[in-house]
């Protein structure tokens, strides 16, 4: 594995760089641009085609953004100058383990407050001097794409909250003996717990910012599904824990095809140094699982890359609105489904199932998915 984006770099070109970028982090920020950039264009293509309106306002010199059409970025900035200067002035407990430290709770407050009150005595003043300049009505156009980044920064910081809700919940225990820690920690996140929350947190910004969320939340499916894909390359190359059960069977005839590391893999040099030591490595990430296991992480991106294609080539043809986001919800629920059983998880007592939490809740998905799809083609057959 690639603890260091350098490391897939080397191994891959053959050279002999060194940069202080962690393999998971550099995949999780590219997924976020990706998404981002996937979600602007599914809000033009909406649009376009008259199902997102341009909003209009008559605005004076009195009057100015409101202050939920600014704070995503106000707390953007802040959060990103916080874990920077924090890198600053801890550069080498950052460059020991950079992933760590970037996922740590660590970052300057100093830099946090700073940069959060500058952008606000920036906003107020710029409001006080564009009611002192004129008074003159005019005329202010948005078009719904300007809120995409607003919209990933709500979705990510409620996705950050409900992922470590859901997991505190998965693993109790633990939370109660470090309560602390586990809240400060931003380790052991769930997808489904960031998910729910996410889209909880999103639909109450639609309304507030006066979008569709009918057609907003089709346009982010294909963005999420996406995002989760590229995510998902990044546990499997850093190996961050995120993988199956053992897996010592043989690889089967049928599939001889596939290359050894798709059936099963050992995870070397992985980020969270499980396993046992590896003869002869000298370098801080020196482990190899004892025995193999399905690279589970890897199946879920192939899969999720395939389901991101699915939705990409139905999204202009599907046109009852939230039907494509039912399509997302059965997808994603039928592959976490059935990964589920060949991944390491707590498994609860489920009307008799032995079933693990996202096995759960990925079937309510597949059902809501299902529901939704019917419920919004024959509502949109009904008033066409």
């Amino acid at each position: 594995m690639f603890p260091k984006i350098s490391d897939l770099i080397n191994y891959l070109l053959g050279s002999n760089i060194h940069l202080p970028f962690q393999t998971y982090g550099v995949f999780l920020a590219t997924a976020f641009i990706v998404a981002g950039l996937i979600l602007g264009i599914e809000l033009k293509r909406k649009e376009k085609e008259g199902l997102l309106l341009v909003q209009k306002r008559i605005v004076s010199g009195e009057q100015n953004a409101g202050w939920f059409s600014v704070l995503p970025s106000i707390i953007l900035s802040a959060i990103v100058g916080w874990k920077i200067f924090g890198i600053i002035l801890n550069y080498s407990e950052f460059s020991a383990n950079p992933q760590k430290y970037i996922l740590s709770a660590k970052g300057s407050f100093a830099a946090f407050l700073l940069i959060a009150g500058a952008s606000i005595a920036y906003y107020i003043y710029k409001s006080s001097a564009a009611r002192k300049e004129s008074k003159k009505k005019q005329e202010e156009i948005i078009h719904p794409y300007q809120y995409t980044w607003n919209i990933l920064v709500v979705g990510l910081i409620f996705a950050i909250i409900g992922s470590k809700l859901f997991d505190i919940f998965d693993n109790f225990s633990a939370f109660l003996q470090n309560p602390v820690h586990s809240l400060l920690s931003f380790s052991g996140l769930t997808f489904y717990g960031g998910f729910i929350v996410t889209v909880i947190a999103l639909l109450i910004y639609m309304r507030i910012i006066k979008l569709d969320w009918k057609h907003v939340i089709d346009s982010a499916a294909p963005a999420i599904m996406i995002g989760y894909a590229i995510g998902r390359l990044g546990c499997h190359f850093s190996g961050d824990g995120c993988w199956g059960i053992e897996n010592t069977l043989p690889l089967p005839q049928a599939l001889s095809w596939l290359p050894e590391w798709l059936w099963s893999s050992g995870f070397p040099h992985n980020v969270v140094n499980h396993g046992i030591p590896i003869p002869g490595c000298g370098g801080s990430n020196c482990m190899v699982l004892e025995k193999p296991v399905f690279p589970t992480s890897l199946y879920e991106s192939i899969l999720s890359f395939a389901s991101f294609g699915i939705l990409w080539a139905f999204r202009k043809k599907v046109k009852a609105p939230v039907t494509l986001f039912g399509l997302f919800l059965i997808l994603n629920g039928i592959e976490r489904f059935f990964i589920e059983k060949i991944r390491i998880n707590h498994k609860y007592d489920f009307l008799g199932l032995n079933l693990t939490q996202a096995e759960i809740i990925s079937f309510a998905l597949i059902l809501i998915g299902a529901a939704v799809m019917i419920y919004y083609s024959k509502l949109y057959k009904a008033h066409k």
